[in-house]
């Protein structure tokens, strides 16, 4: 079969490999109809090995139709469509006997530490995988994953229906956090980015008011916008280096500060004045595939979220040109999906 191997910085070659074999107990063996490719993926290609361990074949979000299934791997059958969680837990450790299985002693993630779906065809267990409703197309169940990230990210910062939420960063995963956040009930919900591209598509997935924040200081433009008292929930999802501080600035007495963007290096923040407010400080890991994978696609089944953030799909023989060297220099302007 053909697929996507990382071999190490700017290495990412279509190659020519053995199809994977029969499927083992608990195990499936998936036809990939579509998989989608992220920031994770062009970051490994950029900057790493950060996460994967190569040789490996890429692709952690993608969607396609059982051809063999293995004993125990759940309610599937040959021929169902499904879609598959990006983390394997053990199911034993403490944190998975918790119901906290992304913070699993032995969690691998599918395309970093075992092959994964940017390939004709993708091994993965049956527990992490879900049935796809079939008014959800190929092209938007691929978003199944990546969505759960954005939903299990919203549920860690306690968001409720009609408290003020503003999100710094509307690229990549955020617009999926805008999308979870509307759902939820967000009032006022203000978008915050740089990019009035990325800005248009925040109006379309629910934001109630949006900001450029170019030549604008973020924490002001939050409180000019929540009658001078702060979000409820200020959640930082752009990465940038000034971001967390003013994000913990902006957050409301008792209000609550989530943070998704990872950071490069350590960032100082004013400790005295959000400890003075009583402000939480949250942070938040992939995701929970039993609550978050199945919310997802109720969230893709009833909403045309895949029409507002997908840029592009691509032929897989197209990933790195078309893929994964825009996302890597940022002129990718939304999801790309893959047609393995």
């Amino acid at each position: 079969m053909k697929a996507a191997v990382y071999r190490g910085p700017g290495d990412v070659r279509i190659e020519s490999i053995a199809d994977p074999e029969g499927a083992r107990e608990g195990e499936l063996i998936i036809q990939v109809a579509r998989a989608a490719i992220c920031g994770t993926d062009s970051s490994e290609w950029a900057h790493g090995p950060l996460l994967a361990r190569p040789p490996v074949v890429l692709g952690h979000e993608f969607v396609g139709r059982v051809v063999d299934a293995g004993s125990a791997a759940g309610a599937f059958a040959v021929g169902d469509r499904v879609v598959s969680g990006a983390g394997i837990s053990c199911g034993m450790c403490e944190w998975c006997s918790a119901g906290r299985t992304n913070l699993c002693a032995e969690y691998r993630t599918i395309g970093l530490h075992v092959d994964g779906g940017l390939a004709e065809y993708v091994r993965s267990p049956g527990f992490v995988c879900r049935h796809v409703p079939e008014g959800v197309s190929d092209d938007a169940a691929a978003l199944a994953q990546p969505l759960s990230v954005a939903l299990h990210a919203v549920r860690r910062s306690g968001l409720e229906s009609g408290q003020a939420c503003a999100l710094i960063g509307v690229g990549g995963i955020g617009a999926f956090i805008l999308a979870a956040a509307a759902a939820r009930g967000a009032s006022p919900l203000i978008a915050l980015d740089i990019d009035d591209e990325r800005l248009h598509t925040a109006r379309r997935l629910g934001a109630t008011v949006t900001v450029n924040v170019r030549e604008r200081s973020l924490s002001d433009a939050i409180f000019e916008n929540t009658n001078g008292e702060g979000a409820h929930v200020v959640i930082e999802a752009s990465g940038s280096r000034n971001a967390p501080a003013a994000a913990l600035a902006a957050a409301r007495r008792g209000g609550r500060v989530l943070i998704v963007g990872l950071q490069a290096a350590p960032r100082e923040i004013d400790l005295f004045s959000f400890t003075v407010r009583e402000v939480d400080l949250l942070t938040t890991l992939a995701h929970v595939c039993d609550v978050d994978l199945p919310e997802s696609l109720a969230l893709l089944d009833s909403s045309d979220l895949a029409t507002a953030v997908i840029d592009r799909v691509i032929a897989l023989d197209d990933l790195v040109a078309d893929g994964i060297k825009p996302l890597a220099d940022g002129s990718a302007r939304g999801k790309i999906v893959v047609a393995p």
